[in-house]
């Protein structure tokens, strides 16, 4: 399963808000915000979260990836659980980011000039990562074959074998 992310860079975002502007231009409202703490811009955005809170708390299963405006009643739990602070209220109904699943961007990344939004597969992430990890632990990555630990597994297997055959 293909999962995107949107990632967020703080120390990119310069606070000039075309997100914000991209995504109420879209939806109305801006299901991203701009906070600033110690002059450093934050955009504050749902994070898809696996195990959702506001989907586990909402009384009329509004809640999914997106907010469904026909069953949502405007009670505010999903924003008092909301661990990020990204879930908003709008004309008494909540508002959270869906990654504007009709888009091959999302408009907030798509408006970021300053590149501190962007989207990730997060598959795409796992599996580089996971062949570093596999070429550094077999010496591939520096070319040293041999002082590895995968090597000395498998010199002590051989040897292990040869003592076997030998008896």
């Amino acid at each position: 399963m293909e999962l995107q992310k949107i990632v967020i860079q703080p120390e990119l975002c310069d606070g000039c808000r075309d997100c914000e502007e991209a995504c109420k231009k879209l939806y109305g409202a801006s299901r991203i915000m701009i906070r600033e703490l110690d002059d450093v811009y934050y955009p504050i955005i749902c994070q898809q979260c696996e195990d959702a809170p506001c989907r586990t708390v909402c009384p009329t299963d509004a809640i999914d990836d997106e907010v469904d405006p026909e069953r949502c009643i405007g009670c505010g739990l999903c924003m008092v659980v909301c661990p990020f602070g990204a879930v908003v209220m709008e004309d008494r109904k909540a508002q959270k980011c869906s990654q504007c699943p009709n888009l091959d961007t999302p408009a907030c990344v798509k408006a970021c000039s300053k590149r501190a939004l962007s989207v990730i597969d997060t598959e795409k992430l796992k599996l580089e990562r996971q062949k570093k990890f596999v070429s550094r632990m077999a010496g591939v990555s520096k070319g040293q074959r041999g002082s590895d630990i995968l090597s000395i597994l498998t010199a002590k297997r051989k040897a292990r074998q040869k003592l076997e055959q030998e008896d």
